[in-house]
């Protein structure tokens, strides 16, 4: 597919001035070569992409993955198609050399259809299962909406992998898509992806975004609308033990009138090294008068020697918008939570413990799908009992 560049929009190799000038381009000669420097990429330790952003070593298309699904409700149907395909990059366009990179090197895609007003009467399971973290693996995906349908999509990616993908999501003119993606890889896991949603006239997403596991997890997440009307919900649920870098980048480029937008993400870091950021970007450009937008992140420090870091920013070019705001915070438990508990009689081992439940269950009430919904929880609590283990542990040894 050839380049087409956004109006105004900077050179390659010259630093936007705002974020609707910011670079998009298929071909990865246009980004150059990341230096740990850029605004981007600042937060990233490029050390541990293990060469995913320059291509070097051996690379494969998506042979160290197993792409694998459940029985497919009526209505949906899953095919492998070439990189031509016209489906393959119709929604999305890099915004990075990694995504770039991924989009060259992925010679095959996996689609997923769901046909014009189908009401699925169960959700759409895949699962992507990484093989193994030697050598470099490019993969891309793409999920069709058609218009007016209504269905639930669940991805959950497991195993080791060394992966950088982009998962392009494309819901038709008024239809409705709960989409669910689930980052829960194996501890020596790497992975740079990004996802764009791309919404029609009325259409609706909920996209809820978790992740449990891996060493380096860099998630870009991408809206843009086509038609009037456009509605996304954006929940994010992150974890961070030890050692883990978790990042979560989001665009929501609003540029047609009178769509919504609403993020909501929570994090919860633990034990030495742990580091989680969230980079939350909106954009009302000119056109986009009665927009409505807000996000929001909250993170919980939960031990000594974990970092997070939260960057909310909101860029808007027209001053007639029905809504638009944003808010961080980030901190440790609240003292009067744990002894109002305590002082009715709970320990504070579990006094911790349900501060944190309730910390995620609005975003857990979120997933649809009550067996994952119920799993999640559970390797939520599973993560913090180890995370106080730990702790115990290394307070023996200092006494």
């Amino acid at each position: 597919m050839t380049q087409t560049l956004m109006p105004q929009q900077a050179e390659a190799g010259k630093p936007a001035k705002t974020k609707s000038q910011s670079l998009r381009s298929y071909d990865v000669a246009d980004f150059p070569a990341l230096t740990g420097r850029e605004e981007e990429w600042r937060f990233t330790p490029l050390k541990r992409l293990r060469g995913l952003d320059s291509a070097d070593g051996s690379a494969s298309a998506s042979a160290g993955l197993l792409r694998e699904y459940a029985d497919l409700p009526a209505g949906v149907a899953v095919t492998t198609v070439d990189s031509s395909d016209p489906r393959v990059g119709s929604a999305l366009t890099p915004f990075d050399r990694i995504s770039a990179l991924a989009y060259g090197h992925a010679a095959q895609a996996q689609v997923v259809s769901i046909a014009r007003g189908a009401e699925l009467a169960s959700p759409v399971l895949l699962t992507v299962k990484g093989t193994g973290v030697e050598g470099l693996t490019f993969a891309h995906s793409v999920i069709e909406v058609g218009a007016l349908a209504e269905a639930t999509v669940v991805l959950e990616q497991t195993g080791s992998t060394t992966l950088a993908d982009n998962l392009e999501v494309i819901v038709g003119d008024g239809a409705r898509l709960t989409l669910v993606t689930v980052a829960d890889w194996a501890p020596d896991a790497v992975q740079a992806q990004h996802v764009k949603l791309q919404l029609g006239r009325d259409a609706k997403v909920s996209h809820v975004q978790v992740s449990l596991g891996g060493d380096l997890v860099r998630q870009y997440t991408s809206v843009d609308y086509t038609g009037r009307g456009g509605d996304a919900d954006l929940f994010g649920l992150y974890f961070a033990d030890g050692g883990q870098h978790l990042e979560h980048r989001l665009l929501v480029d609003h540029s047609v009138p009178d769509c919504r937008s609403h993020v909501t993400y929570r994090g919860a870091l633990q034990g030495q090294g742990a580091h989680t950021v969230w980079v939350g970007d909106v954009l009302i450009q000119a056109d986009a008068t009665g927009t409505d937008t807000y996000e929001v992140n909250r993170n919980l420090v939960l031990s000594d020697g974990a970092r997070a870091d939260s960057v909310p920013n909101l860029e808007i070019e027209t001053g007639e918008v029905a809504g638009a705001g944003h808010a961080s915070a980030t901190g440790r438990f609240d003292d009067e939570q744990l002894f109002y508990l305590m002082a009715r009689g709970i320990p504070e081992t579990d006094a911790r413990r349900l501060v944190v439940r309730g910390f995620f269950a609005e975003l857990l009430g979120k997933i649809p799908v009550e067996s994952l919904r119920e799993r999640l929880a559970d390797t939520v609590e599973s993560r913090l009992t180890e995370g106080e283990s730990q702790q115990d542990s290394l307070s023996e040894s200092a006494s």
